[in-house]
């Protein structure tokens, strides 16, 4: 079993398992509908979304006069699937320098996400770049440096205090200085002083745009698996101060809620770009809507 059926688990044993015993063990009933909703709801799949999957597989069921427990469990499957889209190519080469902006909370994972990305794409030839723009914690920008000793990528950092927008102009400077072609930029994430962390992420995205006009040409928010819902109300108002392009979703390993990749797709219209099936640099993956499904139930080889 690979990434994903290894990562997604604990989802798997405590939630879909659960909807896979339900329809494999009994005949379906009106009870059996109500009992698939509750345990996709408890999955963080959202109400409006469980809702309508509940009645896609409904509508399959009766159109193809399925009466088969292990049909059923197929159709469960292929509705779950239709569910999902598959993310857009991301928006980073075809240009001298290309700029992935990240956002999101403290705590979601944003700094060591930031690190693997470089990892990924510094391994597949790009000539990348970090900023450490979180100046609000100190511990943010060593953390940032650390990684990019270990990934042995350049992180252009500033004091704890200044200006994140000043550290953004240095970096892009920098960037180009050094004939780099993807600049990931770090930010704060403070969600309770929204408005000045609003303020703050106009200003960095200002100074990008006077420097590279068509910039940032990624805006990727972080999503802590763990929290559920949470992280959705946290994506919304993500969303009023940026214009986010895609999501990360980390430590989905050491949630039972991954179907809350089911919400961000389906109520928050945004693509998922990786996911975190792990701590190691390589465990932070493509989002692939297949394995996702199949990784879901245990006959997986995912």
């Amino acid at each position: 079993m690979g990434l994903f059926g290894n990562g997604l688990a604990r989802t798997r044993q405590s939630i879909f398992g659960r909807i896979a015993q339900l329809v494999g063990n009994t005949e379906i009933e009106n009870d059996t509908w109500d009992d698939i909703e509750s345990v996709l709801v408890q999955a963080d799949v959202g109400v409006n979304t469980t809702r309508k999957i509940i009645e896609d597989m409904r509508a399959r069921i009766r159109r193809e006069g399925i009466t088969q427990a292990s049909e059923v469990l197929r159709i469960l499957k292929e509705s779950l699937r239709s569910f999902l889209d598959s993310p857009p190519q991301p928006n980073i080469t075809g240009r001298p320098l290309s700029v992935i902006l990240i956002v999101g909370v403290n705590g979601s994972g944003k700094t060591t996400s930031i690190a693997k990305l470089a990892f990924r794409y510094s391994g597949v030839g790009h000539n990348v770049m970090l900023a450490a723009g979180d100046t609000f914690r100190a511990a943010a920008i060593d953390q940032l440096k650390m990684w990019g000793e270990r990934v042995e990528v350049p992180v252009i950092a500033n004091q704890p205090g200044a200006d994140p927008a000043a550290v953004t102009f240095d970096a892009i400077n920098a960037a180009k200085a050094r004939n780099c072609d993807l600049l990931i930029i770090d930010t704060a994430g403070r969600l309770h002083t929204n408005y000045n962390l609003m303020e703050e992420l106009a200003k960095v995205r200002n100074v990008i745009r006077k420097s590279i006009p068509d910039a940032p040409h990624e805006v990727w928010l972080v999503l802590d698996g763990t929290t559920g819902q949470n992280a959705l109300q946290q994506a919304e108002k993500f969303r009023e101060m940026v214009d986010v392009t895609g999501v990360i979703v980390t430590k989905l390993d050491g949630s039972a809620k991954g179907g809350m990749i089911f919400s961000i797709i389906n109520d928050l219209k945004l693509p998922i770009q990786f996911v975190g099936l792990g701590e190691g640099l390589r465990n932070m993956v493509p989002f692939d809507p297949d394995l996702y499904v199949a990784s879901l139930f245990e006959d997986t080889e995912a």
